[in-house]
């Protein structure tokens, strides 16, 4: 019984030596995987954008505001409304400004009967001083009795003059607040749709300081523009003209299209970053487009068809070489050469490219050795420790 355990005993040490012999094998003897993966060159389009986010608006809207303030006693557009130039929108309550503008007739038509009375005292100061004259002539009256007409004629013509003056200046203020009884009516600017309403019946405006905005309208919905920013390090590649496509939260299936109309010269700078605002002109002809909604904008800013092309991660691989070597090889290339590299006898061997235009996923490359087809290497994605292994480790 006694022998029968320690064979027992003597199996299972020998299954433990076994099982820990072969994990450290495979631990330390793991097959050797490339550190690079291979892909053909291919032919083909090659298109280049300039990604960034903005906003739609109206092409064209105008923020409708008072020039006076009162209360708002009436309105006549709200959210969504069709609106044509001229046409009553809003009142605002007219009492103060009619009382205004009674109390400046009343002090026009007083200052009138006075440049009337002023007129009457003129000629009959011109009688007088006509009839001084005609006496003094005849050498009837002294020089004295004359100057006194003149200095009452002359007295009468300022006093006429004053009276015209308060005349006018009247008229002014008859003028004025007649204008501000007339800003009480609010009108439509332009043709348009009302895409916001800021007030409501009721409400007092105050055009102290500025004009309150009391309407927004869009002149026409069925044509937009997107206002984005791009980064400065981008917007050389930017032009005016430039077709864009975008899609929108609302529509995730949908891509509009549109074009660059602008690119502004006036810089923004946020957290150290400089960006450069960018105008892209849109069609909505269905209405589908809302003022507000967030496009995701890709501009093309280069197209080239049937060009050859590899992956942009095959300039970025680097084979197991010295260091010293490698600096070598690249002090030979120039500012616009890369380098790709091919397996010639089953060892890495570099290709100087020239590149061209870069789009999301691959570069187009120019060299006289390349052709389509051809293997380049790219890094191998696979990390160790995602490797897989075979066999048990204890630890």
């Amino acid at each position: 019984m006694k022998t029968k355990r320690n064979i027992v005993l003597f199996t299972l040490a020998l299954l433990v030596l076994f099982t820990l012999g072969m994990a450290w094998l495979y631990q330390n003897h793991e097959p050797e995987v490339p550190a690079y993966t291979e892909v053909a060159v291919k032919r083909a389009d090659i298109v280049a954008r300039v990604s960034a986010t903005g906003t739609l608006n109206p092409l064209n809207s105008v923020q409708v505001g008072s020039q006076v303030s009162g209360a708002i006693a009436e309105l006549h557009a709200d959210f969504n409304q069709q609106v044509k130039k001229g046409q009553l929108i809003a009142r605002i309550d007219p009492a103060v400004f009619q009382a205004r503008l009674a109390e400046a007739q009343a002090t026009l038509s007083s200052a009138q009967a006075g440049a009337g009375k002023a007129r009457v005292a003129l000629a009959d100061a011109k009688r007088q001083l006509d009839r001084q004259e005609n006496l003094f002539k005849k050498k009837l009256i002294a020089a004295s009795a004359r100057d006194a007409a003149k200095l009452s004629h002359d007295s009468a013509l300022v006093e006429y003059e004053v009276a015209k003056a308060a005349v006018a200046q009247a008229e002014a203020v008859l003028q004025r607040e007649q204008v501000n009884l007339d800003y009480t009516r609010i009108l439509a600017p332009i043709d348009g749709v009302v895409i916001s309403r800021d007030v409501d019946v009721g409400q007092t405006v105050a055009a102290s300081l500025q004009a309150p905005t009391l309407f927004t309208i869009a002149q026409d919905l069925t044509r937009m523009q997107v206002e984005t920013e791009v980064d400065e390090a981008f917007i050389g590649k930017i032009a005016e003209g430039q077709s864009v496509s975008f899609g929108v939260f609302a529509y995730p299936g949908r891509t509009f299209e549109g074009r660059v109309a602008q690119v502004r010269l006036q810089p923004r700078t946020e957290s150290g970053v400089v960006r450069y605002s960018c105008i892209i002109e849109v069609d909505n002809p269905d209405l589908a487009l809302k003022p507000g909604m967030t496009a995701t904008v890709s501009i093309r800013v280069a197209h080239k068809p049937q060009v050859l092309q590899v992956p942009a991660s095959a300039l970025r691989y680097v084979p197991d070489w010295p260091q010293d070597k490698l600096d070598a090889l690249r002090d030979q290339l120039d500012a616009q050469q890369r380098l790709v590299w091919i397996l010639e006898n089953g060892e890495p061997t570099p290709l100087q490219v020239i590149t061209g235009v870069e789009g999301d996923r691959y570069v187009e490359v120019i060299a006289e050795d390349l052709r389509e087809g051809m293997q380049v290497l790219l890094p191998d994605k696979r990390k160790p420790a995602e490797q897989r292994r075979f066999g048990l480790s204890l630890f």
